[in-house]
């Protein structure tokens, strides 16, 4: 009965830290261990009871605050010194672009609103097709759940109880794969369809544009800096990293008016909130999880059908597109991390790292596909793109995301290698 009121309610919409509450409310009643109802609050208080999760508004706020600081159209100026004169140069801006963003912002959804009123106009301005330049931004936003630091990382250390710092950089190679392969897709079509031909700046613009985002630079340098060389944990990068964001918008660019402070704070709050709310139910939903034995259960089956840890993994690849295709990407991480991680390391000994890798960025892939496409919707509605437009020139790039999924299941290496 748990289970049928469980998927009722997610497909009514209701949102999923409410489904994980009621849920294991009803389980408790219907289980006949009402004592637990006296700990509910007490469990529900405990999943939030982890100094990493103090990341997520910091980063948010982070990101709040360099959008507001100017930030971002000096990091894209950064972006056209090097690659802005290859043939389709605007296209390979928005990529590096969203590279640099990625490394500030962690969110996804995020990075697509902000780069999808920075890059779209500008693009079909010197002629690209619109639908191909919201595709990229909207792909390129497919970076910030992987590239450090991300919020779906953060969120999945806790959860997997793994460092955040190496589950950040286990996402460094596979980053950069997933960048380079978005540039071939660009180059590909750049071919195919002659894109306008970007300018060089002068050696002079150059110079100006490289000094004026070196502040910028500083946001990123001290997030991946700080945790690579161990001076900092990831919340105390992300703490530095925020007022770097905060000393560099206000003093240096003069951009960032300290009387918006207010309304930053308010939509970090209520950002922030909703993740950790899913994060405190999903601790109650462990109950769930815990007396019917879902992770064993799932075990039995699985193994049933294959011992190969990268057949495996397609198997939870092919689920996981599925999940994410009607579930946000961090609720989904939330619910599917405690039932299918176990399994991964203790029936195939798949390293976390490598699974959580492989989760999030599949899990992402949601964002950009029907029938939710959260992300789709945000790049129509920021750019004015109709969805279709944008949808039929995505799909060289979901390809891209594809093969990248099969090569990090297939080499465990990618994701481990630097940690």
């Amino acid at each position: 009965m748990s289970a049928v009121l469980f998927l009722a309610a997610l497909l009514l919409s209701v949102p999923v830290a409410i489904v994980l509450a009621i849920t294991a409310i009803w389980y408790i009643w219907e289980s006949g261990n009402a004592v637990l109802f006296d700990s509910f609050a007490q469990k529900m208080f405990g999943g939030l009871e982890n100094y990493g999760l103090l990341a997520i508004p910091l980063f948010m706020l982070t990101g709040e605050l360099m959008n507001e600081g100017g930030m971002t159209r000096r990091l894209v100026a950064l972006a056209r010194v090097f690659v802005g004169g290859f043939r389709g140069g605007l296209a390979y801006i928005n990529l590096l672009a969203n590279m640099f963003m990625a490394a500030i912002i962690g969110s996804a959804t995020a990075q697509i609103a902000v780069m999808s009123r920075a890059m779209v106009p500008v693009m079909k301005d010197e002629g690209y097709d619109e639908g191909f330049a919201a595709a990229t931004t909207a792909a390129g936003g497919l970076l910030a759940p992987v590239i450090p630091p991300s919020m779906m990382f953060v969120i999945f250390g806790v959860l997997a109880q793994v460092p955040i710092g190496e589950m950040f950089i286990a996402g460094i190679i596979p980053g950069l794969l997933l960048a380079l392969s978005f540039a071939l897709v660009i180059t590909l079509i750049g071919w195919s369809q002659q894109f306008p031909k970007g300018t060089w700046m002068t050696r002079s613009q150059a110079i100006q544009a490289l000094l004026a985002a070196l502040p910028a630079l500083l946001v990123p340098v001290a997030i991946i800096g700080g945790i690579l060389f161990g001076i900092a944990t990831p919340t105390e990068s992300a703490a530095i990293a925020s007022l770097i964001a905060f000393l560099v918008g206000w003093l240096f660019y003069r951009d960032l008016d300290p009387r918006k402070l207010g309304g930053m704070f308010k939509r970090t709050a209520a950002n922030a909130s909703m993740i950790l709310f899913m994060i405190a139910a999903a601790s109650v939903f462990g109950w769930v999880i815990i007396y019917e034995e879902l992770p064993q259960r799932l075990a039995g089956l699985i193994t049933s059908i294959t011992s190969d840890p990268f057949v495996f993994l397609l198997i939870v690849n092919l689920a996981l597109l599925l999940v994410g295709m009607v579930i946000d990407g961090i609720a989904a991480i939330i619910l599917i991390t405690p039932i299918l991680l176990p399994i991964a390391t203790g029936s195939y000994d798949i390293s976390p790292y490598q699974f959580g890798v492989v989760a999030c960025l599949n899990l992402v892939l949601g964002l950009l596909t029907p029938p939710v496409g959260i992300g789709l919707y945000i790049a129509s509605s920021m750019s004015g793109t109709a969805p279709g437009a944008i949808l039929k020139s995505l799909w060289p790039f979901l390809v891209a995301v594809t093969v990248v999924l099969v090569l990090l299941s297939y080499v465990p290496k990618l994701s481990t290698l630097l940690i």
